[in-house]
């Protein structure tokens, strides 16, 4: 029989990771940076039909969980992927059959 892959430290530290983003908005701003590149608040906010105060709280999440960054340019903040990797799960997610 094969041996688990994770230690217990290191699949709560996954697990973590995947709460970061398993989140419905969470998950589509991952989704709109991984494919379109860096957005402003409002931008995704209208993307997603979603108020700016939540799209804010759910930036804040990703970024204390290093999974996005902030660069500032003209006065706004514009919100980018921190962990390229990201990319991957995605695509990952994709060929998933959802149900």
């Amino acid at each position: 029989m094969a041996q688990p892959v994770f230690d217990e430290k290191l699949a709560a530290q996954y697990a973590e990771l995947l709460k970061s983003i398993g989140h419905p908005v969470r998950l589509r701003i991952v989704d709109i940076l991984a494919a379109q590149g860096a957005k402003a608040v409002g931008e995704l906010a209208e993307m997603l039909d979603v108020p700016q105060a939540i799209i804010s709280q759910q930036l804040r999440i990703l970024r204390l969980n290093g999974l996005v960054a902030a660069d500032r340019r003209g006065g706004n903040a514009f919100y980018r992927l921190a962990e390229e990797n990201l990319k991957n799960l995605l695509k990952c997610l994709r060929s998933c059959r959802a149900r």
